[in-house]
């Protein structure tokens, strides 16, 4: 049943994903939900709902996903960090949270599902170093914040991938001057009846 409703949404949002890649994510789906038992890592607790709320609402941004190293901000139960991982085996996608449980619990997903390309810190993301094309958050922060505690990690012509619920345009019109609004895109979520919406953002020259 769940994985009827896994390709279903998949089709819905238009991402073609092999066999592999759909079983990886209904085991990471079973995975979390285990764990959640214990580490609390959602407030979720039904394995049907929590394929449109975490599976497709973590895909939802996928054609929108650049090439580039993504950092994936306050991961937590690694959403939506593990699920772009595994869609997209190519990209390095690194996750951050300052919750030890939590960034346990993602170094064994990554483990168990054989993810060569997840990297995970247990760290304050203002304390980190390096460089990514692309940063993400889901839940994380207001944008601004968002912002202003990872600015040091975004490359030379990276983007900003803020998920959020309702359009923030309150939370936008507190960004410091020099970054750019590329792109608030609407998302329809298969089997999530509540707005959502990804806003791209870009840092002045």
């Amino acid at each position: 049943m769940s994985s009827i409703t896994l390709a279903a949404g998949l089709a819905e949002l238009g991402i073609a994903l092999p066999t592999e890649a759909q079983q990886k994510l209904l085991a990471f789906r079973d995975l979390l939900l285990k764990w959640n038992k214990t580490y609390n890592l959602t407030a979720l607790r039904d394995p049907e709902q929590a394929i449109s709320h975490h599976l497709l609402d973590s895909l939802a941004i996928l054609p929108h996903i650049g090439s580039g190293p993504l950092l994936d901000v306050g991961s937590g139960g690694g959403l939506p960090g593990i699920p772009l991982a595994i869609a997209r085996p190519e990209l390095s996608v690194s996750m951050v949270d300052t919750v030890q449980k939590k960034t346990t619990f993602l170094q064994q997903a990554a483990i168990e599902l054989g993810l060569k390309n997840a990297t995970v810190h247990h760290a304050r993301v203002e304390e980190m170093s390096g460089h990514y094309a692309q940063i993400s958050s889901r839940a994380f922060a207001e944008i601004a914040l968002f912002v202003r505690l990872t600015r040091h990690l975004l490359a030379p012509g990276g983007r900003w991938l803020a998920m959020k619920g309702v359009r923030p345009d309150d939370e936008l019109k507190t960004l410091p001057a020099d970054i750019t609004v590329e792109a608030i895109i609407p998302l329809a979520v298969p089997g999530l009846a509540a707005e959502r919406h990804l806003i791209i953002l870009k840092a002045g020259s």
